[in-house]
């Protein structure tokens, strides 16, 4: 993706989070050079638990169709998990366009929560996880929405109003878009991990690859090995 492609997304991003009354953390708007500073000192958590801005088109180039916004809000991270204590969960938030797929995957820890926030419906593709990992394209699955068990068949495709949320286990294959226009997405979960448990079913990455066309607005947590080293 071009860096100017990326800023006006974000600048869209912000503004689409904002008419919903959803302001973002005060780093969220920290220049670059800000950011080098501030994290070789006092907010060096910011870089090291990788919060802020991710604008993915998985590495095909193709964003409109195959993409996703997301904002690291907080994290924990793995030593954490291995006391049991301290920072055990994490917040984002996302926006999928309508009919923008973010496309088929699955966690190996991540257990998440996936709430419509606003805007158009959430639609969710689901399958269940073999023994093995791969999909099961006949096993029902399993899942809650707010707290109520629902057992839908393979395939299925659970639609989300606004307000209404889904908690995805590990092995919960899932693929999301928005419907009737974009959607504005929370994720709680525990720690999150980008860098190693998204198991996708098709042979893409994670992030995109950025050319760049001009300097960053805001650096996203794919610069950061690059711009804070």
């Amino acid at each position: 993706m071009k860096r100017s492609t990326i800023n006006e997304i974000i600048r869209e991003s912000d503004a689409f989070i904002r008419s919903f009354g959803y302001v973002m953390p005060p780093f969220a708007y920290w220049s670059p050079e800000e950011m080098k500073r501030r994290t070789a000192g006092d907010s060096a958590r910011i870089r090291d638990h990788r919060l802020g801005w991710d604008i993915t088109d998985y590495g095909q180039g193709k964003f409109d169709d195959l993409g996703l916004f997301l904002f690291t809000v907080r994290n924990g991270n793995n030593a954490n998990v291995g006391m049991g204590k301290g920072m055990l969960y994490a917040e984002k938030i996302m926006i999928s366009g309508e009919n923008q797929i973010s496309p088929m995957h699955r966690h190996n820890l991540k257990t998440e929560d996936i709430i419509n926030k606003g805007g158009g419906t959430l639609v969710l593709e689901l399958f269940k996880a073999k023994p093995d990992g791969t999909i099961d394209e006949t096993a029902d699955v399993n899942t809650f929405t707010d707290g109520t068990a629902r057992t839908l068949p393979a395939g299925s495709l659970l639609k989300l109003a606004p307000g209404e949320s889904v908690t995805l286990e590990p092995d919960t294959w899932h693929a999301f878009w928005g419907e009737g226009g974009k959607v504005l997405i929370g994720e709680v979960s525990n720690v999150n991990d980008d860098l190693t448990d998204n198991i996708f079913r098709d042979p893409i990455g994670r992030f995109s690859t950025v050319e760049e066309d001009v300097p960053p607005l805001h650096l996203l947590v794919s610069d950061y090995d690059n711009w804070l080293a």
